[in-house]
């Protein structure tokens, strides 16, 4: 029962958050925060930090990945999964139901999600300030922050947000290395070393094997498979680099054409969730509902591996009083990160006009001062952002 209970508590909090977490990576970083380190208290803001700097290392989608180690350290195997289902589902579904649109009609209008988009400078900066205040708490951290953001702003690629990290991490060890470090937090994992060993093993398979198996055999849920699979254990950077990449093996093999494939990724960032969810949508006109399902499955497994495979070990790992020497830079350089997603994409794609700053000024009070839900903060928003549209254009 006890277990029964976690579950339904983790697809419930996930679920929420499907439905609610608009604006990108960035902003569910923070409503991430909200729900289960301020909320639910699942955790606390250093080790949040240390599994979205794991995430950010990984290939895939980082919000996803966070959101299923969460799950993973919840409730188990189990657990991971259902939090995966929860924080996706509502999108994919969403998605699916454009695509269906999209091939009926050709067209639709997504003019009323203004508000949604507003209403992640607020969430971002939300977060920003709270993990601020525990990842930051000196000088050098602080520098180490604001000399990341401004790199990551310089150095907009995957490959220069990796070196970032890791260039943080290096200056934490150097500065904190000989101080005495705390006995961490463990993380409790209902699985082992042995089952991420394995972990890493299926994901490699799958990764040479599938494209093997695809030249012998002509079959569109094997290439379905292979195309997503591929691109969601290889892609860095996030939701926005995995759209030059889908665009190249779907529209030049012919399963739909540039402007359809647009389409959806205009489509993909008006829905709340991950933006690796324009899979269900891609799936979906490539081949039908079944194809939508394999499309999904394949674009968040080599997550789901890759996580189950790394948790085991990073318990071990930071453990080390040289790795959380590294760590607090490394944290310092996620707050950096947030701050520079702040301006950009955050900011600069979502704050048009003053009526959007305002918009996104009332948003942030609701959230920072008067501690209303997130959920109700997101309503608030989409209203106003409806009505701003309406009268401002």
């Amino acid at each position: 029962m006890k277990n029964l209970n976690k579950a339904s508590e983790i697809l419930k909090t996930s679920l929420l958050l499907g439905l609610t977490s608009f604006g990108g990576p960035a902003a569910h970083i923070g409503y991430f925060r909200e729900e289960y380190v301020k909320k639910k208290k699942w955790l606390d803001d250093k080790m949040y930090a240390d599994i979205v700097a794991l995430c950010q290392f990984l290939p895939g989608p980082a919000s996803s990945q966070v959101g299923i180690a969460i799950g993973l350290m919840r409730g188990g195997l189990l657990g991971g999964i259902l939090s995966w289902i929860g924080f996706t589902l509502p999108s994919v579904l969403l998605l699916m139901g454009f695509a269906w649109l999209i091939s009926s009609s050709g067209s639709f209008d997504i003019g009323w999600i203004k508000g949604l988009k507003i209403v992640a400078v607020a969430v971002v900066a939300h977060a920003l300030l709270g993990m601020g205040k525990s990842l930051t708490p000196d000088r050098p951290r602080i520098t180490i922050a604001l000399a990341t953001a401004i790199l990551t702003v310089l150095i907009p690629t995957a490959v220069g947000q990796i070196a970032i990290i890791a260039g943080a991490g290096l200056i934490g060890f150097g500065l904190y290395r000989k101080e005495e470090a705390p006995v961490p937090a463990s993380i409790h994992l209902s699985f082992g070393k042995r089952t991420g060993v394995a972990a890493w093993t299926i994901f490699f398979v799958l990764l040479i094997g599938i494209p093997a198996i695809r030249s012998y055999f002509h079959n569109a849920t094997i290439a379905i498979f292979d195309t997503f699979y591929r691109v969601g254990s290889i892609v860095f950077g996030g939701g926005h680099v995995v759209l030059p990449m889908l665009e190249r093996e779907v529209v030049p093999a012919g399963w739909m054409d540039a402007e359809t494939f647009i389409a959806g990724y205009g489509a993909a960032q008006a829905v709340p969730g991950p933006l690796f969810t324009l899979s269900g949508y891609l799936g979906q006109l490539m081949n039908g509902p079944s194809g939508a399902v394999v499309a999904v499955v394949a674009m968040f497994l080599p997550s789901f591996l890759l996580v189950i495979g790394t948790l085991p070990f990073w318990s071990a790992i930071r453990s080390k009083i040289g790795i959380q020497a590294a760590l607090k830079g490394v944290n310092a350089g996620v707050v950096g990160i947030l701050l520079a997603a702040l301006y950009d994409p955050v900011f600069t794609s979502s704050i048009i006009q003053p009526i959007d700053f305002a918009i996104a000024v009332i948003a942030f009070g609701l959230l920072q001062y008067y501690k209303v839900a997130p959920w109700l903060v997101v309503l608030v928003t989409a209203i106003l952002g409806a009505l701003s549209h309406l009268f401002f254009g």
